[in-house]
């Protein structure tokens, strides 16, 4: 490998670093202010649909075909969920988490099931992570609308500080003249 080719390779370092670095900050703020965060995601998600839904009905009044009906449908259910999120984002917070709630508790009753009915092997594990599973939805149901507007923003925080730490250690490999990690 050539002096020029190693250099290419690492003379990024220092930006991936200072990602890194920035993306825990922001983790830590998040985990300060988990209320902010939350509704910051919120209006996030509230521009990603509601451009979603602007990109769709303009695909459906450029087209005649078969898909023009979908295009049409979801831009318009993409418009009023984004719009939903943009203008009321505490209440899309509170929305989301409710939703988060469902979908533990299905999965936590499906698990139940499956290890006391179905499964031999394992149905220990099965059995542990829908009881704690259920349980996380019962929390999360019964604190609302504080979990609401605390979850979402947390989450964010969690990924942030994962996303931060990665980048770092790819900076630090990358420094190394090593590849920085990748997820492909």
């Amino acid at each position: 490998m050539t002096t020029t080719h190693v250099h290419s390779e690492t003379s990024g370092w220092v930006w991936v670093l200072a990602f890194g670095i920035g993306e825990i900050l922001l983790a830590i703020l998040a985990f300060a202010w988990p209320v902010s965060a939350s509704i910051t995601a919120s209006i996030l998600a509230g521009l990603f649909v509601t451009a979603s839904g602007i990109l769709a009905l303009i695909a459906a009044s450029r087209h005649r075909g078969e898909r023009r009906m979908y295009d049409l449908l979801f831009g318009v259910l993409s418009l009023l969920v984004g719009l939903y999120l943009l203008f009321a984002p505490a209440s899309g917070a509170i929305s989301l988490t409710f939703l988060i709630a469902i979908w533990l508790g299905a999965r936590g009753l499906l698990e139940l099931y499956w290890g006391f009915a179905r499964v031999r092997r394992g149905r220990g594990w099965l059995i542990a992570m829908g009881v704690v599973n259920v349980v996380l939805m019962l929390w999360i149901v019964s604190s609302l609308p504080v979990s609401g507007l605390i979850l979402p923003g947390t989450l964010l925080a969690i990924s942030l500080l994962i996303g931060g730490i990665g980048a770092i250690a790819s900076a630090i490999a990358m420094r190394d003249g090593q590849p920085a990690a990748t997820l492909v």
